[in-house]
């Protein structure tokens, strides 16, 4: 079995469709696929409808977190997406998106860049609005050449010129409540150090006391000496250990596929999941 629990639609910041993500899903040979989108669960709709015959949907989110000023992400799986006390949680974090994209919006026009709401809102589309969008507007107008250029001190990175913060869940209540809602939660990516400051591993050791079920090891963002230090803290902590693309279409270079979970890990989250269970594609594609 191929696995790939962290990926990103149109729902959030990716560029694939729910149905195009899906039907790329199946294209890359993966048996199954997370869907993951930025504090929402807007897209799992149609990926359900689109879901090709023999590829299943792992559904879910990525959870904006910070501690002690430091952003980090937790992924939760196979939550239920209607329990009041997280849908309550996700919709602040979404609402704050706009204010917050505006004001990157205003720093980044006092720096002397043009960019303005009405195409950072263009490039969102339906999305959550978020700094990958404001990073496409840099790219469109020849300020910097990538969407990760973007993700530096000068720009948009945590503390940059141009960075604004936003409503963030703690990560121990964000835990508490993925659990309250039947889900599984794991720490996304935390060893990507060129996004910024990461955080230290007393406190992924206290996450893991307060019911973190994993750690996501095997990412573009996580260097071979950061995935075997990671790996063995999950081995210290009885941490599960997840592999995944965090793709997000055209907006990043990393394939579908290209990082994977092992299928072990895969069915422990199924077992401790009570909240949603994977669903099996029916050939809607």
């Amino acid at each position: 079995m191929r696995i790939d629990l962290h990926t990103h639609s149109t729902a959030s910041d990716g560029t694939d469709t729910p149905t195009e993500l899906v039907r790329n899903a199946a294209a890359a040979g993966l048996d199954v696929i997370g869907l993951t989108d930025h504090d929402t669960t807007r897209g799992h709709d149609e990926a359900i409808e689109a879901l090709p015959e023999g590829l299943t949907l792992v559904t879910g989110a990525e959870l904006s977190c910070r501690i002690d000023g430091i952003s980090m992400h937790m992924l939760a799986y196979l939550f239920d997406a209607e329990e009041p006390a997280l849908l309550a949680e996700r919709e602040l974090v979404r609402d704050d998106r706009v204010p917050r994209a505006k004001g990157m919006i205003a720093k980044l026009n006092e720096l002397g860049v043009p960019v303005t709401w009405e195409q950072v809102s263009r490039i969102a589309g339906n999305g959550s609005v978020g700094r990958p969008h404001v990073a496409s507007a840099l790219v469109e107008l020849g300020v910097v050449p990538s969407v990760g250029d973007a993700f530096t001190p000068d720009w948009l990175a945590d503390g940059g010129r141009a960075f604004v913060e936003k409503h963030e869940t703690d990560p121990f209540e964000a835990i508490r409540l993925i659990k309250g809602a039947g889900g599984v939660a794991v720490f996304a990516h935390p060893g990507a150090a060129k996004r910024g400051r990461t955080v230290p591993e007393s406190a992924i050791v206290e996450m893991a006391a307060a019911g973190l079920d994993g750690i996501e090891v095997d990412h573009m963002d996580h260097d071979p000496d950061t995935r075997a230090r990671l790996r063995g803290l999950a081995k210290e902590l009885g941490l599960l250990v997840t592999g995944s693309s965090d793709y997000h279409g055209s907006r990043k270079t990393v394939a579908l596929g290209e990082y994977t979970t092992d299928p072990e890990v895969y069915g422990e989250i199924t077992r401790r999941a009570t909240g949603a269970f994977p669903v099996p594609g029916t050939g809607g594609a």
